[in-house]
């Protein structure tokens, strides 16, 4: 039998830690090791996790951001899969074993989700997967629809959501840079779209697994201000579309969709000229990381597999 890790990242995340953690130890299919990785909050969540023996649990003295934690925790197991998950979602009690079954049947898919629901109650999707348009921008599949069992078929998808996704080992270790699966220069928010697009380009499939269902309460609601998300994370939000575009992108094709991408672009500038002018200086992080990113392109480009148009039929749509 295949085995496979749990690994959490935690910041403020005591609210939900709690319910996230017993959906896991609930799990039909055994899970060898459950790692929380925290990133220096400031509230209850050290004692919380303490009371589960079988939870690993590392408190960092800085806030390494999403992707640094996780790729932290990725250290700590050599399982054959890794299950990474958000501390706001909770699992049915078989998403680990629907997806361990599917994986374990194709072994060309390399990384997959299940079908997550913003509100399980009502039905109301929060993601099935990740949709790219033409203008790069990548959005959740489904968000906010009612699941009137449209998304009920396993299949294909451009990429899964970091909340609730089960990679492959073999695949994380043939599409890490310098150690870091995860790009560290992301921090929070779209690394789970570079790791889709680069496992595309690896050769590897990604799929959805509809019968593994989970429930998830973003942390980012659609309700709440921005002006209560931190300036950096806000620059990580809209910068990093950039960074997987540099990275990961065909200069063909990106010619080809240029005027969706032009526009889609200046429609941004215009919203931070007139809503968020402190966003500009995301552009520093640009700059910063330019070289390091053409770099990265450069190794991505040396195990890319998968014919270019294979990739691109998964970019649909213009907004």
């Amino acid at each position: 039998m295949a085995n496979i890790a749990v690994q959490i990242v935690t910041y403020n995340s005591a609210n939900f830690i709690k319910a996230c953690l017993d959906s896991v130890i609930l799990q039909s299919y055994p899970v060898e090791k459950i790692i929380v990785i925290d990133n220096n909050s400031n509230d209850s969540i050290k004692d919380i996790v303490s009371h589960y023996s079988n939870v690993y649990f590392v408190q960092n003295s800085v806030n390494n951001g999403f992707v640094g934690g996780h790729n932290q925790a990725l250290n700590y197991t050599n399982t054959d899969y890794v299950l990474v998950l958000n501390p706001d979602v909770i699992l049915d009690k078989y998403y680990i074993e629907f997806i361990m079954e599917y994986m374990q049947q194709n072994e060309n898919v390399g990384a997959t989700t299940g079908k997550l629901y913003r509100d399980l109650d009502k039905h109301i999707i929060d993601s099935t997967g990740i949709n790219i348009k033409k203008n790069r921008r990548a959005i959740d599949r489904g968000s906010g629809e009612v699941d009137n069992r449209q998304y009920d078929s396993s299949i294909n998808v451009f990429g899964v959501s970091g909340a609730a996704a089960v990679y492959r080992r073999e695949m994380i270790h043939m599409i890490s840079f310098e150690e870091q699966f995860f790009d560290e220069s992301f921090f929070a928010y779209k690394e789970d779209v570079d790791v889709s697009w680069r496992a595309r380009l690896a050769g590897w499939e990604i799929c959805l697994v509809p019968k593994a269902i989970a429930e998830h309460e973003r942390g980012w609601k659609d309700n709440q201000s921005r002006k209560n998300i931190s300036l950096k994370t806000r620059k990580h939000s809209y910068i990093n579309r950039h960074y997987y575009v540099i990275k990961n992108d065909n200069l063909l094709y990106f010619l080809l969709h240029f005027p969706f991408i032009f526009i889609y672009e200046v429609s941004c500038l215009v919203y931070m000229f007139l809503k968020e002018p402190k966003l500009f200086s995301a552009y520093k992080l640009l700059f910063k990381e330019y070289k390091a990113l053409k770099i990265k392109r450069k190794f991505i480009q040396s195990y890319r597999k998968a014919p270019f148009k294979k990739n691109y039929q998964y970019f649909k749509g213009i907004w």
